[in-house]
């Protein structure tokens, strides 16, 4: 297996959605995912992450589960900071945060399945690709209630200063996006747009997911 081409990767993050039974009740994730891929969903991260997150052989099951409605539609399923997990159910990459160890070593265990890493600014940015991630992932681009340790918000116009940085890796926003402020991340020079409550917490999951497709056409 080849490392992911970044023409690929660009397109695969267009609608990227991140989700866990801290998001969306367990007994419904499965469907609000199939119903997020229908509206055109183009990658998914599983996060099990916070209070009342499932762990051990439940976090397994539940990621089994997802990855199997990932499977159906062709979609990516990507590990969030678990390598042992993403190895177990041989998932198509794994995505990590500053705070998640060092890129360099997941890079070695996961070989050439994607890897995602958090940046928040231009060292870190530079670090992650020596380090041989596929993407990064750059926010809160915007305020969010999301991740209680959010950091401050960098705005649309830090993902542009990384590209005048000569960053030219695939770039997904995170923070705060939904179908309404979504342009102003595309006009600040993003690949994809990385959503949680804007799927999660919407009434018509799979409407949500159009209309943030829409905004790349």
């Amino acid at each position: 297996m080849a490392r992911i081409r970044a023409d690929k990767m660009r397109a695969l993050l267009k609608v990227y959605f991140i989700s866990g039974s801290t998001n969306t009740a367990e007994t419904e994730l499965a469907n609000v995912l199939a119903q997020a891929i229908a509206g055109g969903v183009t990658l998914f991260q599983f996060r099990e992450k916070g209070r009342g997150a499932c762990s051990g052989a439940g976090k397994t099951a539940l990621g089994k589960k997802l990855q199997a409605v990932c499977q159906k539609a062709n979609v990516p399923f990507i590990v969030n900071d678990d390598v042992a997990l993403a190895l177990e159910l041989d998932a198509d990459g794994v995505h990590i945060g500053q705070e998640d160890g060092s890129a360099a070593e997941v890079r070695r265990k996961i070989g050439d399945r994607i890897l995602g890493v958090s940046t928040h600014n231009v060292a870190e940015a530079k670090q992650a690709i020596a380090d041989g991630a596929d993407y990064l992932g750059v926010g809160p681009v915007f305020a969010t209630s999301t991740k209680a340790d959010t950091r401050a918000v960098c705005g649309p116009e830090f993902i542009a200063r990384l590209r005048e940085e000569g960053i030219h890796l695939p770039i997904v926003a995170i923070g705060g996006i939904h179908a309404k402020n979504a342009v102003e991340v595309v006009a600040g020079k993003a690949d994809g747009l990385s959503v949680i409550t804007a799927i999660s917490n919407a009434a018509d999951p799979k409407a949500a997911a159009q209309q943030l497709s829409q905004v790349w056409k």
